[in-house]
């Protein structure tokens, strides 16, 4: 291991590590809401993608961007939780939280706002789960190179889903 992390005293790399997770914690609380329908689930949820991220910092190449790497190693465990949930039969999605509110038109009612975004959020939730990290990633304003880096798909690839999900919201919304 040729990281910065792993030339760190254990005390150095946990102080790092928290520093980091503090300061992108945002992160890790959207793609657990995104997950999970359940407080429960999404607080399990949310310590597991923490877990998973101290487990995998000491490859953490800091030569590329945290937050990219972040999204990637929590959207691989909440997709892996969707999963584990379905073969269980208890497939538990939630909408995005109320915070995606700045998608909706700047102009219609609180009424017709709020209206839009339940809207959007139940086409969210009925999504797969690549397209549900998609369409999370394209609503936090992630460049497609950086979607396309965390999802690990091409750039064009991200550009066609992302089209696709568009339209599809047209057509259904």
């Amino acid at each position: 291991m040729d990281t910065i992390a792993a030339t760190m005293t254990a005390s150095n790399r946990h102080a790092v590590f928290s520093d980091l997770l503090q300061r992108h914690r945002g992160i890790v609380f959207k793609v657990a809401n995104t997950y999970a329908r359940r407080a429960e689930d999404r607080d399990d949820l949310a310590q597991e993608i923490a877990a998973q991220l101290w487990h995998a910092y000491p490859r953490y190449d800091p030569a590329r961007s945290f937050s990219t790497w972040m999204y990637r190693v929590a959207l691989n465990v909440a997709i892996s939780h969707v999963r584990a949930q379905s073969v269980r039969g208890r497939h538990d999605a939630v909408p995005l939280d109320e915070g995606i509110h700045d998608i909706a038109d700047a102009t219609a009612s609180d009424h017709e706002r709020d209206q839009h975004i339940r809207l959007l959020q139940d086409f969210i939730r009925r999504q797969a789960p690549l397209d549900r990290a998609l369409l999370l990633l394209y609503l936090d304003d992630r460049p497609q190179r950086e979607i396309a880096e965390i999802l690990g798909i091409g750039e064009s690839n991200v550009s066609t889903k992302i089209g696709r999900l568009k339209q599809r919201i047209r057509d259904e919304l």
